[in-house]
């Protein structure tokens, strides 16, 4: 038996993909011949059907499915080694694939690279942005090397994911000119339900964190008169800039505008009992801290560049500069 070979699977799996014999030949710079003599010699190998034709078109057999799992975990591993290998030149290149939530990579992250980048400048870094539940995700079927983020990991995910704390930051309640509590500076926390509220989607890290410490403080979100929903905090601040809402939102993200005085971050006093009090002040500000995860797989092979990676990340914590 001649045995499979991984151009026989890369064809495959473009064939699987694109149920498409000329469309896979095309993607792969073959000839469709080329295309349907690779499959035929795999189903002659080993006796089974891996495509039905129907008329023009070609389903995924049994057998079919079976490989396309089997070989995309054998083709993952190969690219995997052969970043390693490449890395066998003292980091002088290779590629490091990040993946992490928006609030992290448009205003914590882009300092941590480019102080990699200065040590490492022949590395590749290729970082791609979404919501926690996204990165959390890519980062399990190993479209990351490592994932970054500020929410939490769903109980799914835990056993396939390794996560770390490596920095933090904090949410405010922030609002703009034309908002009374503009001149306040201050609130009870009472007062939140008595404004209009805009929010981040669901899935979002920094709005898992604010339903959290609503209902640390007995508030429930249903409670909130929310008018608005984005997929971007940027959306969120533009929306109150010039209107009369409130935003849960970190305070990375509205630094620049708090200090032009566009935005302001209100402080919220918590007389709640249970709730530690100022002794001088007779009453405790609520605050929202939130962590920032390193996420990686707990399985997968981790290249040399994520290793390094990873610990000047750590190190970054340790040092505080967080």
């Amino acid at each position: 038996m001649a045995g499979m070979t991984l151009e026989q699977l890369k064809i495959f799996m473009a064939v699987a993909q694109h149920l498409h014999f000329t469309r896979a030949a095309e993607e792969l710079y073959i000839t469709q011949p080329a295309v349907s003599a690779a499959i035929h010699n795999l189903e002659q190998e080993y006796g089974v059907k891996l495509f039905h034709r129907i008329g023009r078109h070609i389903e995924i057999a049994e057998a079919g499915k079976l490989l396309q799992v089997e070989a995309q975990k054998i083709l993952d591993q190969v690219s995997l080694t052969e970043r390693g290998l490449r890395e066998l030149n003292n980091l002088q290149r290779g590629e490091l694939k990040l993946g992490s939530s928006l609030t992290i990579g448009n205003y914590w992250l882009p300092s941590k690279i480019s102080e990699f980048k200065s040590q490492y400048p022949g590395i590749q870094i290729n970082c791609s942005l979404a919501n926690t539940e996204e990165i959390c995700m890519g980062t399990a079927t190993g479209q990351f090397d490592l994932g970054l983020v500020e929410g939490d990991v769903k109980p799914a995910l835990q056993s396939t994911l390794e996560y770390e704390i490596v920095g933090s930051d904090r949410l405010q309640i922030v609002v703009g000119r034309k908002h009374p509590w503009f001149e306040w500076g201050e609130i009870d926390l009472t007062q939140l339900t008595q404004t209009l509220w805009v929010m981040r989607e669901p899935g979002s890290g920094t709005q898992q964190r604010f339903e959290e410490a609503l209902q640390n403080w007995g508030i429930n979100l249903s409670e909130l008169d929310v008018i608005l929903v984005f997929n971007s905090g940027e959306m969120t601040k533009a929306a109150i800039e010039d209107g009369v809402g409130a935003i849960g939102i970190s305070e990375l993200m509205v630094k620049k505008e708090i200090q032009l005085g566009t935005l302001r971050a209100i402080r919220v006093i918590n007389n709640r009992e249970g709730n530690s009090v100022m002794p001088s002040l007779g009453y405790a500000y609520a605050e929202i801290v939130r962590p920032f995860f390193k996420l990686k797989h707990r399985q997968r092979f981790q290249t040399a560049l994520s290793k390094v990676f990873e610990q000047m990340l750590i190190s970054s914590m340790l040092d505080g500069s967080h």
